[in-house]
């Protein structure tokens, strides 16, 4: 009896393994739609497993939620042989020939259309797209997933992040697509690209995040994520999706000389602006008033830094907030409102996402020493013959004095620094980034007003391998660091 009791149990304990093994294959099935690597407590990677039907399930379920974007817009041109628009505008010298022989048809004007995607956001209507598919729009016409037509208007837009909110009455309730965090966004993780490129409706792309925070030289507040999900003309305004189904991302750029590489906008920039969007249809954005720049090792040894971190001040405008809360060039700003400056473009967006009015903490360090300062952040706006001296010969660069015809051609201050009269090429200030027509205003932490200053501070920099420079250039202040090794 025991012996048949001892089997029974072992039976029993068979079928309880067998039961286990069951759920846990039905338990990872049900997780591998969520595609996500887990960990277990152990610490131990597990990958969920990819299959061409998750592929299509999402698809399925998120493409009714992305709309094809067609615009009209009025262009004006001169009509010239081949329909091409005269180079020189209205002055064309020889507009009076295309009068008497074209019948004096300048300028005519003739309608364009572009294409582009968006991704509805709200089942009220609500769609969000770049900027740049509805800049000069006369006519917006979005067609939905079942190929209903329905004509829209932009609600808001913002050049600066080129993100905009248009809208459309269609009857019922429209299929939503939800908006992710892009903050946990990981590099390598796998999104799809939605959208119509050529014109081609309703196209579905895959691949990974390839790069985060992205600067591409597209507007004040880039902050790519870079895919190699195929995105092409067409995909402009599409959404980029994680694997939840989640929107991560806006679709706007590429780099048309490559292959598999694409850009996005992060949904959570977008986040912070469609509440202004939608109720004043523009962006209200937080001032500080500073130039800013990177802080590479050079400079960070001139400002006797021992790591490069944080946003190196290298001008306070005049009456600005930064100039009443007493940060100066030359000051490092580490912290934004408790927040470690990482990356010296952060500072922009986190004071451009500050309300006007506000009091925040800035914390600095000058001269070595950190000190936090108090500023009230304001509501940022919309947009004679001179005798040439030499200056220290290994810089390769020749300066002059600043004369009052010369202050007033340039804007600036009769006795507000030197002229860059030369740079020779390949030389240390050429090297440095110096350029003919800059205005040199501090050498070493030292203003200089005259050549005679400037050489006087030159020669007081004695046997140092590397000079500061405190360069103006057109309305920006910069630092820069010349090597005469």
């Amino acid at each position: 009896m025991s012996h048949a009791f001892h089997s029974l149990s072992r039976r029993g304990y068979l079928l309880t393994l067998l039961v286990a093994a069951c759920l846990l294959f039905l338990a990872a099935a049900g997780a591998a739609e969520t595609l996500w690597t887990t960990l277990d407590n152990q610490g131990r990677e597990g990958e969920v497993p990819l299959t061409n039907e998750t592929f299509s399930r999402l698809a399925e379920r998120l493409r009714p939620a992305v709309v094809n974007i067609s615009t009209t817009m009025v262009v004006k041109r001169s009509p010239v042989p081949g329909g091409q628009p005269s180079p020189f505008g209205e002055r064309d010298p020889f507009r009076e020939f295309w009068e008497k022989f074209f019948g004096g048809q300048i300028p005519q004007e003739y309608e364009t259309k572009s294409l582009g995607s968006g991704v509805i956001i709200h089942r009220d209507g609500y769609i969000l797209t770049n900027y740049h598919v509805v800049q000069n729009a006369t006519e917006i016409t979005v067609t939905l997933f079942d190929g209903k037509d329905y004509p829209a208007r932009v609600v808001g837009k913002d050049k600066k992040t080129d993100l905009a909110l248009i809208k459309i009455e269609a009857p019922g309730q429209l299929p939503v697509a939800p908006l992710g965090d892009s903050d946990r966004l990981k590099v390598g993780e796998w999104v799809l690209a939605i959208g119509n490129p050529f014109g081609l409706a309703e196209t579905v792309t895959a691949g990974i995040v390839s790069a985060k925070g992205r600067v591409i030289g597209a507007g004040p507040y880039d902050d790519f994520i870079q895919t190699d999900a195929s995105i092409n003309p067409g995909n402009s305004g599409g959404p980029l999706f994680n694997f939840r189904g989640e929107v991560v991302g806006i679709n706007t750029a590429i780099v048309a000389t490559g292959q598999g590489i694409g850009f996005a906008i992060p949904i959570n920039m977008a986040k912070e602006i469609l509440p202004q969007l939608k109720e004043k249809g523009r962006v209200t954005r937080g001032w500080l008033g500073v130039g800013i720049q990177r802080l590479t090792p050079q400079l960070a040894r001139s400002f006797g830094l021992k790591e490069e971190r944080g946003a190196l001040v290298s001008q306070v405008f005049k009456d600005s907030p930064a100039e009443r809360a007493g940060i100066r060039a030359g000051d490092v700003i580490l912290e934004f409102e408790g927040r470690p400056i990482k990356d010296f473009l952060e500072i922009s967006r986190l004071v451009a996402a500050t309300p006007p009015g506000k009091l925040v903490e800035i914390k600095i360090v000058r001269e070595g020493k950190e000190m936090v300062l108090t500023a009230k952040i304001a509501e940022m706006k919309e947009e004679g013959e001179a005798v040439e001296a030499p200056s220290r010969k290994p810089l390769g660069l020749t300066v002059q004095d600043i004369t009052p015809d010369l202050a007033r051609r340039l804007g600036i201050e009769e006795g507000s620094g030197v002229l860059v009269s030369r740079v020779e090429p390949r030389g240390p200030a050429d090297s440095a980034g110096i350029r003919r027509g800059d205005v040199i205003q501090e050498v070493n932490r030292q203003p200089v007003s005259s050549v005679e200053e400037f050489n006087r501070a030159l020669e007081q920099a004695g046997t140092e391998e590397d000079i500061l420079f405190l360069v103006r250039r057109g309305e920006e202040s910069l630092y820069l660091v010349v090597s005469i090794k």
